[in-house]
């Protein structure tokens, strides 16, 4: 029996490396003597950073950068070889700020640049930057001006990649503040208003540099990031799950699985645009692929996507308070793997 567990964070309750350790429990429960083996996943927010730390190996660097309310505190990336891999939200990310002083009309991705040109100043001349979970709508700007106040050049061999299940152009009605800007503060006057103030930098680059890359796909993510990096450093987009399981060899590891396990917080229709669960689906060839949550909706669309079974990990009636404590949490997932696998056992028993 071998047994892939690739399970994102269950946001606020759980990170990766516990909700794949707790599914392991349940597995082994089942067959003690099974190969286990545990992924920690991201889609390229929060929890990227650690993923590809245990994928790669390779060095932590802590820096003292700003906040997105430019206030001093210490981020830190990846440093492995002349790859530095960038978790965006260590610097501007939105957990950094309490409820009341989230305003993405005053926040910026300063920090976030700081990052950049400290990996840049070591050495790295890949920059892969994961964008999740930002606390800004600023376009990049933020991000710019501290490249720009650097004392360091980026030399002209350096490449970046960005990292993001987010596909949104940079303005309009599908873009990064009319989409993104309410769940991190905006008012919608606020998202009126940061529409505009992007649609003219957008307008202003366009002009300066000769090319508009506001509309491609990924610009609009971390509020305009995206766009930043790749209108001024001509960043390459890809699917963050994509680009760590193929830094993983995902496609390798399961050519002789059994099943793999794969979940998240919630899973709903959200998990089928480009969330880790449906990049595990993508790469898992015929192994049979069980999504498991702590909130399940749209079951049957996930089911018709190929999950073999999309399963909530709580029983019925559980409070809200109760499901997010991470030994309950835990519990759950071991519970629900274990009933997952003896399902499979017995049908094959029947076969």
């Amino acid at each position: 029996m071998k047994a892939i567990l690739a399970i994102d964070s269950f946001k606020g309750c759980l990170n990766q490396a516990e909700a794949n350790q707790a599914a392991a429990e349940g597995v082994r429960s089942v067959y003690p003597n099974a190969e286990v083996v545990q992924l920690p996943v991201s889609d390229g927010g929060e929890g990227f950073l650690d993923a590809f730390h245990a994928a790669i190996g390779g060095k932590l660097v802590e820096v003292a950068v700003c906040d997105p309310l430019m206030r001093p505190i210490t981020a830190k990336y990846l440093l492995h070889r002349t790859t530095a891999v960038i978790e965006m939200a260590q610097a501007s990310g939105l957990t950094l700020l309490t409820p009341d002083q989230r305003n993405p009309l005053l926040t910026t991705s300063y920090g976030t640049g700081q990052l950049v040109m400290d990996a840049v100043s070591k050495g790295a001349r890949h920059v892969i930057v994961g964008l999740g979970g930002s606390a800004t709508s600023d376009a990049g700007m933020g991000m710019l001006e501290a490249i720009h106040q650097s004392a360091v050049t980026i030399p002209k061999d350096v490449r970046f990649t960005i990292a993001t299940d987010v596909t949104n152009p940079l303005c309009g009605v599908n873009g990064a503040a009319h989409v993104f800007a309410p769940q991190k503060g905006a008012t919608p006057e606020a998202v009126l208003a940061l529409d505009e103030r992007a649609r003219a930098f957008a307008a202003h680059s366009a002009q300066l540099l000769g090319y508009d890359r506001s509309q491609m796909p990924g610009a609009g993510a971390a509020g305009g990031l995206g766009y930043a990096f790749m209108q001024y450093l001509d960043a390459q987009c890809k699917s963050g799950i994509d680009l760590l399981l193929e830094t993983l060899r995902f496609d390798q590891l399961v050519n002789d699985a059994d099943i793999i396990i794969t979940g998240e917080g919630s899973a709903d229709l959200q998990t089928l645009m480009g969330k880790v669960p449906t990049g595990i689906l993508r790469h898992a060839g015929r192994v049979p692929v069980c999504l498991i949550a702590g909130q399940v909706s749209n079951r049957e669309d996930l089911l018709k996507a190929g999950f073999s079974s999309v399963e909530c990990i709580h029983p019925q009636g559980i409070t809200p308070q109760d499901a997010m404590r991470k030994d309950i949490a835990m519990q759950h997932i071991t519970n629900k793997v274990r009933e997952i696998i003896i399902s499979r056992k017995l049908r094959l028993l029947g076969s």
